[in-house]
């Protein structure tokens, strides 16, 4: 029996998200657990981020783990690096072994995605990412907040 009710698709139609674009993600903890609370929990999240990013041809320029979802911007200079298989990659295998772990699941379906245009200022995005903590009164300067990072990026020199 049929609802009528379709999710609504977060990707641009038509789009293949597979060309050489800087993209922030945003995926949130399924049913908006305080999950990325606990250093190990993040810990090994982050070296499945790395993993995942590297084996699909993409540099994690920005990460950082609000206690119910994770913020990423993401970007590739690779015509190959795709952010779908490495949403996809990454949910699929942080979620196996959180939920082995822990018995519940880890994310919550599909994702949300801003493709960086050209007059956007990769670094503004990287501070924006990084100010969520700050914004969200869990600390006083990014710096402080022990949730975040970047592959690519030196901390020292976002601000």
């Amino acid at each position: 029996m049929s609802t009528g009710f379709r999710r609504k698709t977060n990707r641009l139609k038509d789009f293949e998200y597979t060309n050489p674009f800087i993209y922030s993600v945003t995926i949130c903890s399924y049913k908006k657990s305080k999950t990325f609370v606990n250093r190990d929990t993040v810990s090994e999240t982050v070296k499945h981020l790395g993993k995942s990013a590297h084996r699909h041809n993409l540099q994690v320029l920005a990460y950082c783990f609000m206690p119910d979802h994770l913020h990423i911007l993401v970007g590739s200079n690779n015509i190959q690096g795709s952010l779908i298989n490495f949403i996809k990659y990454f949910k699929q295998k942080t979620g196996y072994e959180f939920k082995k772990k822990h018995h519940i699941k880890l994310w919550q379906k599909s994702f949300y995605d801003h493709i960086l245009r050209k007059e956007e200022s990769v670094i503004d995005v990287v501070k924006y990412i990084f100010d969520n903590p700050v914004r969200k009164g869990l600390v006083k300067e990014f710096k402080d907040y022990p949730f975040l990072g970047s592959m690519v990026v030196d901390l020292d020199d976002i601000y």
